[in-house]
């Protein structure tokens, strides 16, 4: 093993001499270079301070070159000192913009906005002029802190100082505007540029990205590669991907993923824990599954995405293995892997493992429950029909429970017919001032799956009294790299009349199949048959039936609903899969349903 030598034992001169007579002539003839060399070989203050020492000994902090280098050794390095480096600065007798530009990016890299901008200052008061490098280490800090004031401060003396055509000054103003909110902005200094680089497209596709924009990502993105001269660099395509998973697009990440593979000789464990929470997020856990097991190296964020990931398909057991995975490479879960494996255990089913898991993040890993962990708790035990331990874990929560908690119950108090403690939990729900339509609607349920119609009909008078409408079912469902809505009972679609005639045919085939709707679920005071009517135009079955139509025989069909699935569409969906032999991946909010010949992944939950 090599053991690391202190910088000041390779140098004779920095050693002390007992007899000084004796000691070699070149060790006092140091060129400068020879100096320069050795300040970049410090590994720590207590090094740098002592070659100060002898340059200051020897005369050599008159060279500005010397000098520069160490003053910027000390202001950049990881092991650096600020109020050191400022010493080293006021040594030096002319300091040029390179001296101010070194102490501002010094600042930048503490993160210090405020004095990043006094030294900004001091550099225009001591008559320096500032060039094209000054403004990008200001920006970058602005952008950090969000000081959207400053960074206009900024822009304005890039204008006064004629730097606003620099290509680099101009990446840092995209960047900037981009991550105070400001895409206007970014896009106005992007159509600008009379030269653009690859940096300027990631800065704009960026900007895109942290304010969720994700069309108008892809959209430049595309822009981007029809000019056919561009090499996307990695950080741009982990926005392009990030996109794709919150847009649900399957096809544009796949064919991102297979740029990737073309351009790229490796994959950082960045990108490809990326493409893993695409894969899994748009309904392809196997193949994010294969890409996590080829991965070299995993982090905290690649085991968190593929146990979230686990949990949306319902695949709890395969969770709670991967973590002990994780356990035994010596990685401590965070905080998120354990919202991904309490999820998952809820999901599942796995109760005790799901308590197990939760002491064990608050005893061994010393973690402490946020209210996300809470609301997994309260899931858990509601699902399996705890409806008291859930209630109790509530009270005895350290915060204020909020409208997710409260829901939780409510929901499984409806599933478990629990009409008392469901009550408590409406009750909460509505102190804090909930208008959301699903909570009224989950409550009127509860009260006519029990025949209480006359309180369901006071919920019913209570929505209508304060304005409160439900929000309609609707579909995106994805055709040739498109996606199209259909929101339920809707018959504005331009496929409507080949819509309707499919979804007779399909209705038809089910017949013999067994099918009979569950009217039951129509809340209405109308006849069976609109009861009917009503069902057979769920936004679901409407989207299948143009998915049969537009896409070819035994390709899968990939549905992403806004509320929760009714247990007609389920059934229905079942059915369907056998028939028509497809493969259809339903996104019901947070959970994937897979069905299969006449099989949904969900029966096993």
């Amino acid at each position: 093993m090599m053991v690391r030598t202190s910088v000041l034992n390779k140098i004779p001169l920095l050693i002390p001499q007992e007899d000084h007579a004796k000691a070699p002539e070149f060790n006092f003839s140091l060129k400068e270079q020879e100096w320069i060399s050795m300040i970049k070989k410090c590994n720590n203050m207590k090094e740098l301070k002592q070659v100060h020492g002898q340059i200051l000994k020897l005369g050599f902090i008159c060279s500005s070159f010397c000098a520069g280098n160490l003053l910027s050794t000390c202001a950049l390095s990881e092991w650096g000192s600020m109020d050191y480096a400022c010493s080293i600065f006021g040594e030096i007798s002319d300091p040029g913009s390179f001296e101010y530009n070194t102490v501002i990016r010094g600042h930048v890299k503490d993160m210090n906005l405020e004095e990043a901008i006094l030294w900004y200052i001091h550099m225009i008061e001591d008559g320096v002029e500032p060039g094209n490098f000054s403004y990008p280490a200001l920006l970058k800090v602005c952008a950090r802190f969000r000081a959207l004031k400053q960074g206009k401060q900024i822009h304005g003396q890039i204008f006064k100082f004629g730097h606003e055509d620099d290509v680099f000054v101009q990446n840092s103003l995209i960047n900037m505007y981009g991550k105070c909110g400001e895409i206007k902005e970014s896009c106005t200094v992007f159509e600008q540029m009379d030269q653009r680089t690859i940096a300027s497209w990631s800065a704009l596709i960026a900007a895109h990205a942290n304010l969720g924009l994700w069309s108008d990502c892809l959209k430049v993105f595309g822009e981007m590669k029809s000019e056919g001269c561009w090499r996307a660099e990695e950080s741009t395509l982990v926005s392009v991907i990030s996109a794709c998973t919150h847009l649900d697009a399957l096809d544009y990440g796949k064919s991102t993923h297979g740029y990737l593979v073309r351009n790229m000789s490796g994959l950082n464990v960045i990108v490809e824990t990326s493409l893993i929470d695409m894969y899994v997020k748009c309904g392809c856990l196997e193949k994010g599954l294969i890409l996590f097991q080829r991965m070299e190296n995993k982090n905290h964020m690649s085991y968190s995405a593929i146990i979230s990931g686990l949990a949306l398909h319902g695949r709890g057991e395969e969770a709670l293995r991967i973590y002990h995975e994780m356990l035994k490479e010596r990685l401590e879960p965070d905080d998120v892997v354990y919202v991904g494996i309490l999820s998952a255990c809820s999901h599942a089913g796995l109760v005790e493992e799901g308590l197990k898991c939760f002491d064990r993040m608050r005893l061994e890993h010393r973690i402490e429950p946020t209210i996300q962990h809470y609301g997994c708790m309260v899931d858990l035990l509601g699902r399996a029909g705890r409806l008291e331990e859930a209630l109790e874990l509530i009270k005895g929560m350290p915060m204020e429970p909020n409208d997710v908690l409260w829901r939780s119950l409510l929901s499984a108090c409806r599933v478990h017919q629990n009409v008392e403690l469901g009550e408590v939990a409406a009750k909460n729900l509505f102190q804090l001032n909930s208008r959301n339509a699903s909570d009224y609607v989950m409550l009127c349920n509860m009260y006519a799956q029990a025949k209480m119609w006359e309180k369901m009909a006071e919920i019913r008078t209570k929505m209508v009294n304060e304005g409160i409408s439900q929000v309609p079912g609707s579909c995106l469902v994805e055709v040739n790299r498109k996606f199209y809505k259909f929101v339920s009972q809707d018959r504005s679609h331009t496929c409507n009349d080949e819509v309707y005639e499919m979804l007779h045919q399909m209705e038809w085939q089910l017949k013999f199949e067994g099918y009979s709707p569950d009217t039951s679920l129509v809340l209405f005071d109308v006849d069976e048959e609109e009861k009917r009517q009503r069902l057979s135009t769920h936004c679901q079955k409407l989207a299948i039936a143009f998915a049969l139509i537009k896409t070819s025989q035994r390709s899968p069909i990939r549905i992403v609903r806004n509320v929760r699935m009714c247990s007609d569409c389920h059934t229905y969906t079942k059915l369907i899969s056998m028939t028509y032999e497809r493969d259809i991946v339903v996104r019901d909010r947070n959970r994937f349903h897979h069905f299969k010949d006449g099989t949904c992944s969900s029966e096993n939950w």
